[in-house]
């Protein structure tokens, strides 16, 4: 295929994906409005899950039924670089959007601040540092019952859960958008929210494979290993919808909702496909990974200290973004 049709193909994916993604922020808010769930709660669990639900299958596929060891380790990396592109990247698209976009939203100064519940995000990232560091643990280690260990990731991630749901109520950020499917209905039913979402989810999954396949053929084009591409860009590729959502939240006005679907993400990616990774697979982390992870770490280490604050500039927000390049860096000094 020519190297043109190549970049035509990814950008054309990504303009379905971000348009997709207009379609199921806007059905999964209706949907848990008619659920009742509070807003971040729709953000952390019903939005999170739904964008990293085909991440996880694709995960579940490279080491159930991958027919090499290099398909599996894929799967260990995917599980790895998810969380590493959201910490550095999809948070710092926040900041860098809300900057963009100040003056339209009545936001003054040159770093306004992100209206949200520092609290509630802080003890995210405290949850998720805790999961992460015993997923890299036993990474590095080799033991009998590894494999048991995917139960308690899942049940880690039910208890996520239910905690999100118990949370207090807040107060809604601005008015729902009339549900695009049915745009002269004042209350749609939920069964059209759900449909709206399934629908747009579909749509951003298979664009999303269009998306990575296009990455996967570049990477070679830039010089890059199969191994290198799927570390360095893949994540990218992988983690866009929950991006993509997060941008049309901050368009919005939705910070909080932007947030709330990103560390809800995080917490899906540090849980599930750790599972899936320690069924069937060894679990055992390479220099790379061990890389990633540690940058991981230092990122959710400087977001918790900044929502633990409770005053979190944008600028400040933005600049988690310049953590996924000292990552590039790294790979690329040491490989």
């Amino acid at each position: 295929m020519p190297i043109w049709l190549t970049f035509a193909l990814l950008i054309g994916s990504a303009v379905v994906i971000y348009l997709s993604c207009e379609f199921f922020v806007n059905g999964v808010e209706w949907a848990g409005h008619r659920l009742s769930i509070g807003q971040t709660a729709t953000g952390t669990i019903l939005a999170a899950f739904g964008t990293a639900l085909p991440e996880s299958i694709v995960t579940l596929v490279a080491t159930a039924f991958g027919k090499s060891d290099a398909q599996r380790e894929l799967g260990v990396g995917a599980a790895l670089g998810g969380p590493l592109a959201l910490s550095t990247i999809a948070y710092g698209v926040v900041g860098l959007a809300l900057i963009a976009n100040r003056k339209r939203l009545g936001r003054v100064g040159r770093n306004p601040c992100v209206e949200v519940d520092g609290r509630r995000l802080s003890h995210d990232q405290l949850w998720f540092l805790g999961i992460f560091v015993l997923k890299i643990t036993a990474g590095m280690l080799v033991f009998a019952w590894k494999p048991w260990l995917g139960f308690a990731f899942l049940a880690a991630y039910g208890v996520y859960v239910w905690t999100e749901l118990r949370g207090e109520a807040e107060e809604s950020e601005g008015e729902i958008e009339p549900l695009k499917f049915r745009p002269n209905v004042a209350q749609p039913a939920l069964a059209w929210a759900l449909l709206q979402s399934g629908v747009a989810l579909g749509v951003i999954f298979l664009a999303s494979r269009l998306f990575v396949a296009q990455l996967d053929a570049i990477g070679p084009w830039l010089g890059l290993s199969p191994q290198l591409t799927a570390l360095l860009l893949s994540p990218i590729a992988t983690e866009l919808p929950e991006t993509m959502n997060a941008l049309i939240w901050v368009r919005q006005g939705k910070e909080r909702l932007a947030l709330a679907n990103i560390s809800g993400a995080m917490m899906i990616q540090a849980t599930v496909p750790t599972a899936f990774g320690l069924f069937f697979t060894p679990w055992l982390l390479g220099r790379e990974l061990l890389i990633a992870a540690v940058v991981t770490m230092a990122a959710v280490i400087m977001l918790y200290w900044l929502f633990r604050k409770g005053a979190v500039g944008c600028r400040q927000l933005a600049n988690s973004a310049w953590l996924y390049l000292v990552f590039i860096a790294a790979i690329l000094v040491l490989g």
